[in-house]
């Protein structure tokens, strides 16, 4: 790294010698003496193993390879340059790929209902969305922001809760109708369910009972699949009972296609949180898309 900005900083100091016409005007524009720019000179033509410069105690002329490398050190310099200040202007304005991971229960649930809203508002930005269920790694895979569901585990990581989703026990009426409604947790062992396979086969579903205690209840699913959308669809055809967040059956309860059951034994709800690596020089696009989310959940 160090090598590499002595190299930049030899460019633009041979640059600025040549364009000045000498080393004393360089040395005035640039703060130096003459004598550190001189010595500068002769660092950077002993590492390129090539006399850059004829001088004279009166003026300087460039050699052929002097002029070759000039040549090629100002193209880099300029767009250097060039590049620092249409970052420096674009630099409150929103714009290039925002990467992000998200849950499915999210994207369905809420932020595929968001997203032209924000493509309007922000037209300079690109969307790249992973939308799965896998845990994605936002430093080693580049990614932007991700968005999590429930108790997050201890990092360095910033993490921002959006919202808060009710974690319900539910089933379709026709299924309750056909095996009965569980008036107890422990109910649950006379019944088919449908559980999340990403919990990492648990063998219990735990309910909080009055605040103080925790009913654990051994399970031994019917089905399990790792989409919540699909534990839906199942529970939605009759095929047992499911676990959801509340962000991803509000509409099924709101028209009575889905019931929650156990309600006594809710669990406290979790947080969904957006996460990101750093509030320092966060670029535009991921601070637009995470003030986008607060200010939809709020």
């Amino acid at each position: 790294m160090d090598h590499n900005k002595s190299l930049f900083d030899g460019m633009i100091l041979f640059c600025t010698v040549v364009e000045q016409d000498g080393l004393s005007a360089a040395a005035r524009l640039l703060g130096h003496t003459p004598s550190h720019v001189s010595k500068e000179i002769t660092r950077l033509e002993t590492r390129l193993g090539a006399r850059l410069l004829n001088r004279t105690t009166r003026r300087i002329g460039l050699t052929e390879a002097g002029r070759t490398y000039y040549e090629n050190a100002r193209r880099i310099v300029e767009d250097a340059k060039a590049t620092e200040e249409r970052l420096h202007i674009a630099g409150d304005q929103p714009f290039g790929e925002l990467r992000m991971s998200v849950p499915v229960v999210f994207a369905h649930g809420c932020l595929n209902a968001w997203l032209p809203e924000y493509l309007e508002r922000y037209p300079e930005v690109n969307l790249n969305i992973d939308v799965s269920e896998r845990r994605a790694d936002l430093i080693g895979e580049g990614i932007d922001l991700l968005v999590r569901i429930g108790n997050l585990p201890s990092s360095d990581l910033i993490a921002r809760e959006l919202f808060k989703s009710r974690r319900l026990t539910v089933a379709s009426p026709d299924y309750l109708t056909r095996y009965g409604t569980p008036l107890h947790p422990s109910d649950l062992i006379d019944h088919e369910l449908i559980d999340f396979s990403y919990h990492g086969g648990l063998q219990n579903w735990t309910f909080p009972f009055k605040g103080k205690s925790e009913i654990a209840v051994p399970i031994s699913p019917r089905i399990r699949c790792n989409d919540a959308q699909s534990e839906k669809s199942l529970a939605l055809a009759g095929q047992g009972i499911t676990r959801l967040p509340s962000l991803a059956c509000e509409t099924e309860l709101s028209s009575g296609a889905l019931v929650s059951i156990l309600t006594e034994f809710e669990p406290d709800p979790v947080g969904v949180h957006v996460i990101y690596a750093s509030k320092d020089n966060l670029p535009a696009k991921t601070r637009a898309m995470i003030d986008f989310l607060v200010e939809k959940t709020n």
